[in-house]
């Protein structure tokens, strides 16, 4: 699992710089370079440490070359309080660059936080370029904060994956920070809160349904063999919705029914493990998240104290593997792998998280589960939430704090989902919707304004979304 700081070129200088053909036939003259922060703002948290700032270019350097920035603080010293590397003791500092690049960064370290009640911060300005006729333009400064300050705006391209989708994005907008997990990485996830609730990987398709045995290991194949076809998502039958967690993300609604303290009401189930991430390579502009079939596993799962106990085999096994798995404090789940047989990380601390890019198992009325691609989910254990509004009576430009109607938050985690783009259909592929934009209320109350930017990349292949958002 990877957690960085997201940098995302801003598309305030994407189209300067280039220049029209002389009316009487000339040369086309060299396109301008332009540099840039990428972002406006950096905020740390008390658990970061260190970041990469980048700057971007309008084209690719010329030329090898340096940028000079100038910094000031606010109650921030240079070897007390941060660092830069390249070294900038001085008030200034040199980044250097090569020819035919597209950006540079340098490194900041935190050394130490800020007292509770005061502002700690340092303010970076590009004060130079070495290449002749540069231009300095869009974001020429940079707000590196040491507390936890929502971030005012900022750009982010989600790495999903492509158009196989092997990420699960978690996004934390007022810290500027995503991580990420391979969403076949795991397949049980253990509640940590007060309740005994176990959730199985809809981002996989996984399904699951209770048996009448409490004997793991008296269950055989053929005890199983008329439930399996419909132990599946994407059966087309709404009667499969018993098997897969509750879509809007209720934790009372697991396809796992609360673990008992009396071992004798705790059933074996039987799991589908859904499919393995596909590895094809679509058409442009198509999805192809489906893999082969996972298999199927038999479980039990108990309770010890304020622990799980896992019990779990292949169905044709007349012996079990068992695993005690804990609870995690500050976190919303413990993850398990059956293919590890170990714990993994997957999801940020609890409140560290707003929005998940993520495949997802939803429902089509009438018709039952269906995996989607491209969806959305918003943090609502957190007390995220989130509604869609179309431009038609407000532009994005034009919407403010004094227009977020607090009614109109949608209960459950489906507030963006898969709104934010066209479905497509026989012979249409999806797109991006141009004339929506959504409201978000944070896991700490902050209330942004999104507009999405990008489905797929400057290719047309899927699995490459942007979006941009505003602190409102």
């Amino acid at each position: 699992m990877k957690n960085y700081t997201l940098y995302v070129l801003s598309l305030t200088f994407l189209l300067m710089g280039a220049s029209c053909s002389d009316d009487d036939g000339g040369s086309t003259p060299q396109q301008e370079f332009v540099v840039a922060f990428e972002n406006p703002s950096l905020s740390f948290d008390t658990v970061d440490t260190e970041k990469e700032v980048s700057l971007v270019f309008s084209t690719t350097a010329p030329e090898d070359g340096s940028v000079t920035l100038t910094y000031t603080t606010d109650n921030a010293e240079y070897d007390t309080d941060f660092t830069t590397d390249p070294a900038g003791a001085s008030g200034e500092l040199t980044v250097n660059f090569s020819g035919g690049s597209t950006g540079t960064s340098f490194t900041f370290t935190k050394l130490q936080d800020a007292i509770e009640g005061t502002t700690k911060a340092v303010n970076f300005t590009i004060s130079a370029v070495s290449v002749v006729d540069a231009t300095i333009q869009g974001n020429t400064q940079l707000a590196v904060s040491f507390t936890e300050t929502a971030a005012p705006s900022g750009s982010v391209a989600p790495e999903v994956g492509g158009p196989n989708e092997d990420n699960q994005v978690y996004v934390d907008l007022s810290s500027l920070t995503e991580t990420t997990a391979l969403r076949d990485s795991w397949d049980l996830a253990f509640y940590s809160g007060d309740a005994f609730r176990v959730k199985i990987n809809g981002s996989i398709f996984m399904a699951a349904t209770a048996l009448e045995s409490t004997d793991i290991d008296a269950v055989t194949p053929a005890d199983v063999e008329t439930l399996q076809p419909q132990v599946a998502v994407a059966t087309y039958d709404p009667a499969n919705m018993a098997y897969v967690d509750d879509v809007t993300g209720s934790i009372d609604g697991t396809a796992i029914a609360a673990i008992s303290e009396t071992d004798g009401d705790n059933p074996v189930y039987l799991v589908n493990l859904g499919l393995a991430v596909g590895t094809n390579e679509p058409e442009v502009g198509a999805e192809a998240i489906r893999g082969e079939a996972r298999g199927w596993k038999k479980i039990r799962i108990l309770r010890d104290g304020d622990d799980y106990v896992l019990q779990y085999a292949d169905l044709d096994a007349t012996t079990h593997e068992e695993v005690t798995i804990s609870k995690t404090s500050g976190y919303h789940f413990t993850f398990f792998s059956f293919e590890t047989e170990e714990t993994v990380d997957v999801q940020p601390a609890a409140d560290r998280w707003d929005i998940n890019f993520t495949a997802f198992t939803n429902e089509i009325e009438g018709f039952g589960s269906y995996g989607y691609a491209d969806f959305i989910t918003t943090n609502i254990l957190s007390g995220a939430a989130a509604y869609m509004l179309e431009t038609s009576p407000i532009a994005y430009a034009d919407f403010t704090l004094a227009d977020v109607d607090e009614e109109l938050f949608l209960d459950g985690q489906r507030g963006i989902g898969s709104s934010w783009r066209n479905g497509g259909g026989p012979g249409t592929l999806p797109s991006l919707k141009s004339d929506v934009f959504f409201v978000l209320r944070d896991t700490d109350g902050n209330l942004y304004k999104i507009r999405f930017t990008a489905l797929t990349d400057e290719s047309g292949v899927r699995g490459y979304p942007a979006f941009e958002f505003a602190l409102l």
